[in-house]
């Protein structure tokens, strides 16, 4: 069976996981990744899609076309703008198995300031957030609404730091955690809507806006408010939800939600939560039960590989 990366990019280690659950499903998987690059760290496990741009007019009839043309039978979203065109994809006639939430539910996670005002309706407890220049007490941290990765992040510690701004109503701004320890919870919902696992892990290390080092924990209160978030209508899949913890107060926040698989999935999946078997045996229509006896402590920690292109491709 085949299944399809959207920006599968530097995954190589997430598609290894499903190769083997493959194996231990007794499905041969091959994975392809749609890509705007050939050069990339996943070529060395799959085979690269040259594709069009997320925001291409034409790219949803491209994907239709790859999915018949590769036989592809799963297919996941590795990156923010790449969710809402799964969901788009998902709603078409005789489309692959495509375990990604509502098309509703992945615009508004994709808008920072739209899936606050979700949090809000839902009593979903986040840091205070300051919808205009003057209401701002520092420090502050300013997200762009539609970002990904901690690009364009501003700490703001003072007004001119705000001034500086131009554009402030294109940002979320909110009180920034000086003294915080964050978590990732990695999720799965069947496609009965029936939340598989919840496992929590610390980020002990970060680059880029990835954990670099990640540690699981069993935080009982992570688990009890991401379960309430999944009770939602609308949610299915893998989904990732970030934490902070503010350690001067005791709070727990919810920064955000991302309806796709997470990088440091790979500790869930060590830890005895085993995603991508659970999407494989789906594909196959089999049920899956919800994951209780994961292993607490599964340290992940990542480091450097190289993979090498030459100029006449061998």
């Amino acid at each position: 069976m085949n299944i399809l990366f959207l920006g599968g990019g530097k995954r190589v280690s997430v598609a290894r996981h499903f190769i083997q659950a493959g194996k231990a499903a007794g499905v041969s998987v091959h994975i392809f990744s749609y890509e705007i690059d050939p050069q990339v760290p996943i070529a060395c496990t799959a085979t690269v899609i040259i594709g069009k741009k997320w925001r291409d007019p034409g790219i949803m009839q491209d994907l239709q076309e790859t999915c018949i043309r590769y036989d592809i039978g799963i297919i996941l979203p590795f990156v923010d703008p790449a969710i809402e065109i799964a969901a788009k994809l998902k709603n078409g006639s005789g489309s692959p198995f495509i375990p990604v939430s509502s098309m509703e539910l992945c615009r508004t996670m994709f808008d920072k300031r739209k899936a606050q005002e979700w949090f809000e309706s839902h009593n979903i407890m986040t840091p205070t957030v300051y919808r205009f220049r003057e209401e701002v007490l520092f420090p502050a941290i300013l997200k762009p609404a539609t970002g990904s990765a901690s690009k364009g992040i501003v700490i703001a510690r003072n007004q001119h730091d705000i001034e500086k701004i131009p554009d402030f109503n294109e940002y979320l701004v909110q009180e920034y955690i000086e003294s915080n320890r964050e978590y990732t919870v990695d999720c799965y919902v069947s496609r009965a809507r029936e939340t598989i696992c919840c496992i929590p892990r610390i980020r002990l290390e970060t680059a880029g806006g990835e954990a670099t080092r990640t540690k699981t924990v069993k935080h009982p209160d992570l688990i009890s408010i991401s379960k309430q978030i999944l009770s939602a209508p609308g949610y299915e899949g893998p989904i990732t939800i970030q934490f902070i913890e503010d350690l001067d107060k005791g709070n727990i926040y919810v920064m955000e939600i991302n309806p796709r698989l997470g990088g440091g999935v790979v500790a869930s999946i060590a830890a005895g939560a085993d995603i991508p078997l659970y999407i494989i045996l789906e594909w196959m229509g089999r049920k899956i039960s919800p994951c209780n006896g994961w292993k607490e402590d599964t340290l992940v920690t990542r480091y450097l590989q190289e993979v090498v292109f030459y100029a006449d491709n061998h």
